[in-house]
């Protein structure tokens, strides 16, 4: 099935805000590589292979103390590749510690192949995350 890297990403922002505890990485590419050069120290920053990252992921999703209430593309931009865009967005949640709304910036490298996520870089605004999280 061909899927173009914009419905990607719109998928992508239906997912974060269906407020599921678990990803099952149906979009995922078994040799996917996902990157968040900007992760909190201490962290990964690089994952090779789909069971990598939802092992790694699943459980601290459950544990996120964030309900996503919404992301907007702030702009998209298409590469050379057409498999390949960049996603400026904004995601908004709301702590479920404190119950106060915050948002924060992200700037995301996104591959798709043969309807598949082989390539997703994060650029992440740790300090507002952590502010987020309270």
């Amino acid at each position: 099935m061909q899927i173009t890297p914009r419905e990607m990403f719109q998928r992508m922002q239906q997912q974060w805000l269906s407020h599921s505890t678990a990803l099952t990485g149906d979009d995922l590419a078994d040799d996917v590589i996902i990157e968040t050069p900007f992760a909190r120290p201490g962290g990964p920053t690089r994952f090779e292979g789909k069971r990598q990252f939802l092992e790694f992921a699943n459980p601290r999703r459950a544990a996120f103390p964030v309900r996503f209430d919404g992301c907007r593309a702030t702009a998209v931009h298409d590469t050379q590749d057409p498999e390949t865009i960049i996603v400026e967005y904004e995601l908004t949640g709301t702590s479920t510690t404190t119950n106060r709304q915050s948002t924060a910036a992200f700037i995301g490298v996104l591959t798709v192949r043969d309807g598949k996520v082989v390539l997703w870089r994060e650029y992440q605004n740790t300090l507002a995350i952590m502010q987020a999280i309270g």
